[in-house]
């Protein structure tokens, strides 16, 4: 009794180091207003233009667009803020895009929130063009929050969504919700699939599952910027099929997903099947999963830092109209990943033999070591493939938000909301819950305040258990 209770006074300890932890290492990031100006329809940047940032009567800060055509100013604190763009330092053959607000933008930069400013050009001669409604709504999205950095809470969900507004009909409001929650929700159940087969398995909860997603997205980050990937996108640009997928970010993404299976073989063969070898309790092993978790998080504060990111090919699109909603190329890409992923993964699990093996080992682990099904293997291989898809969930919250060293850690509450709601062990209760959970995230947003929508989500997972307690695609169990 006394060891049981030292374990959960340790796993209580930890947890509360967590919070300090996050609070400290959020102060690095700072606040500060960012943005990328580029040649008219290329991703090539336009370098040596000027950009002041005034608070009243002060002058916070300017800065020169470099190669890249990127440019930040660092602001003291959160605030409100004057933004200009010096329009005599922009090359002659090019001219500001006029918009309502021109050359100048009053901005307010959120806590620990960078702040993305969107300006655009346009051929000299045409800066007074007139934007199609859509692609104002995607760069007027983006300015408030799309392009990545401000388009979350301290939680990591969107607040708001593109082509949603108070003006909006509730109509469009609900359908364009209701898109938005299905692509959160997607993302949520690729990322929890791992979490829930690797609970059924072991039966251990794996805490550090939402660093794994992190890891996934800072791997492709860093791989997508590389001029090996790069110039192979240069070899196969122009060729239909090729040039798509050898598009950097596509093959950042293979090799996140790579090395994010790596990761979860490594965890199992090194660490936690010793760990059982030596029949650690599961509360122990609980404890030892925060501290991978708390390890994995820091190494990758310290290795990418504590700036949001977003993924270079996708910062500003325009929005496409699909009748009643409208969607950007790259979450277009997320719906159809996503579901194309899930439908293969279901697939296997109900076709292939080593799918019957792992939907046999999680539903009951002893009777199916005792049939001749080596545990061991089939184990190894659902950390495998939970590590693999937590990476590309990573992947694709990171195109869908942005990316951050805790985007997995925020989005932990949810992977767990809906692998329970869905039912514990269970691939397929995974896939359900964590659409449900996205769902309802977005969708209460319609009446209720944005920073209420994981509160209503885990609300209903609340209400869901109390009905029904193994969820809703698990089943009843004796106990005792």
């Amino acid at each position: 009794m006394r060891t049981r209770l030292v374990t959960v006074l340790l796993a209580l300890i930890a947890t509360i180091m967590a919070i300090p932890a996050t609070a400290a290492a959020d102060a690095p990031g700072g606040e500060s207003l960012f943005g990328q100006i580029r040649v008219p329809d290329s991703d090539e940047g336009v370098e040596g233009i000027d950009i002041a940032v005034t608070q009243g009567d002060e002058e916070i800060g300017t800065a020169t667009t470099d190669s890249g055509g990127e440019w930040e100013v660092e602001v003291p604190e959160p605030g409100d803020f004057h933004v200009v763009l010096d329009q005599e330092s922009i090359p002659e053959e090019y001219d500001l895009l006029e918009r309502p607000a021109g050359a100048e933008r009053d901005v307010t930069v959120r806590e620990g929130q960078p702040f993305a400013v969107v300006y655009r050009l346009a051929p000299a001669g045409q800066g007074a063009v007139e934007e199609s409604p859509s692609a104002s709504a995607s760069e007027d999205d983006d300015e408030a929050g799309g392009s990545g950095e401000d388009s979350g809470s301290e939680e990591g969900v969107i607040e708001e969504v593109p082509g949603v507004s108070a003006g909006t009909p509730f109509g469009e409001r609900a359908a364009q919700l209701a898109l938005a929650g299905v692509i959160f929700g997607l993302i949520i159940a690729i990322s929890s699939v791992g979490l829930s087969l690797i609970f059924g398995t072991t039966k251990m909860i794996n805490f550090a599952h939402g660093d794994m997603v992190t890891f996934g997205a800072m791997i492709a980050m860093m791989f997508s910027t590389m001029t090996l990937f790069s110039s192979i996108h240069e070899v196969f640009e122009g060729i239909p099929v090729l040039g798509l997928l050898a598009n950097p970010l596509i093959l950042a993404t293979v090799v996140a997903v790579v090395f994010g299976g790596a990761l979860g073989l490594l965890l199992e063969r090194f660490l936690w099947r010793p760990l059982r070898r030596r029949n650690v309790a599961l509360i122990q092993m609980f404890i030892v999963t925060i501290g991978v978790s708390l390890i994995l998080r820091h190494v990758l504060l310290v290795t990418f830092g504590a700036r949001r990111n977003k993924y270079e090919q996708f910062r500003i699109q325009e929005m496409w109209d699909l009748g009643p909603v409208s969607i950007t190329p790259r979450d277009f890409g997320i719906l159809v990943v996503s579901i194309a992923v899930l439908v293969v993964v279901a697939s296997m699990l109900q076709f292939t033999r080593i799918g019957k093996a792992m939907r046999a080992v999680a539903d009951n682990r002893d009777l199916a070591e005792s049939s001749g099904i080596d545990v061991n293997r089939v184990t190894l291989y659902v950390w495998g493939l939970g590590g693999s898809l937590s990476a590309l969930g990573g992947v694709l919250l990171g195109l869908n938000q942005t990316v951050y060293w805790q985007m997995g850690f925020h989005l932990l509450l949810l992977m767990f909301a809906g692998v329970i709601l869905g039912g514990l062990g269970t691939a397929y209760g995974a896939m359900v819950g964590g659409l449900a959970i996205g769902l309802i995230a977005q969708l209460s947003t319609l009446w209720f305040s944005p920073q209420l929508m994981n509160a209503w989500a885990l609300a209903i997972m609340i209400v869901v258990l109390l009905v029904r307690p193994q969820g809703i695609l698990g089943r009843r169990e004796r106990v005792g």
